[in-house]
């Protein structure tokens, strides 16, 4: 079985896309943002492709390239769009795939729809990326809550930031779930420092195991 991934987040800005960049990158597979809000600056799918160094054929196209940089549902309305869940459906690859959201599980769509609703009808493992900064417990272990309660398969937490042991620990008792590794912040993110430090940080074989 190919090994297939949702990369979701506590918050904006937690450091998904370099997750995402660099799960990519190890497992030789193909990337997917299913919505892009805001296209003045690189998109994720951009950033992914560099750091990460994966080829442009890997990268799968968004189903919706939204111009303004929002809460998809805003961007949308704001683009004239309707974003339609039918067309939010994980593509057939022939290796690894990682799909990475947008902002928290609870974004808004649209109206009625949140993110989380749509990788419920998926099915797919999601890692939920966590900062170890002050107030990241609750964050995460809501964000725990929001999953189970719609029956999504937590695959584990990924920790990003610098090393915070209890908060890590207590994190994955509490939420019942483990933790798949921590990413250091970096300076500078680049291809090189990000492979390495995904490498040295985290055990390929968990991403790999399951699906044998």
């Amino acid at each position: 079985m190919t090994p297939r991934f949702v990369v979701s987040g506590t918050d904006t800005g937690i450091g998904k896309t370099m997750l995402a960049a660099a799960l990519t990158d190890a497992l030789g597979g193909y990337y997917w943002k299913p919505v892009q809000s805001g296209l003045d600056e690189k998109t994720d799918s951009e950033t992914v492709s560099r750091l990460g160094r994966i080829p442009r054929e890997r990268i799968v196209p968004e189903a919706y390239r939204l111009i303004t940089p929002a809460s998809p549902h805003l961007s949308a309305r704001i683009d004239g769009v309707v974003i339609d869940p039918a067309r939010l459906v994980p593509p057939v690859t022939d290796g690894a795939l990682v799909i990475e959201g947008a902002g928290g599980l609870l974004v808004p769509l649209s109206e009625g729809v949140v993110f989380a609703d749509i990788f419920a009808l998926w099915q797919i493992p999601v890692i939920l990326c966590a900062r170890t900064s002050l107030g990241t417990i609750n964050h995460t272990l809501l964000s725990l809550e929001a999953l189970r309660h719609r029956a999504i398969p937590v695959f584990g937490v990924a920790f990003i930031g610098d090393e915070n042991r209890e908060t890590q620990r207590i994190i994955t008792k509490l939420g019942g779930t483990r933790s798949l590794g921590r990413l250091p912040l970096l300076q500078p993110v680049i291809a090189d420092t990000l492979r390495d430090a995904f490498r040295e940080n985290f055990d390929l074989a968990c991403f790999t195991e399951t699906f044998a």
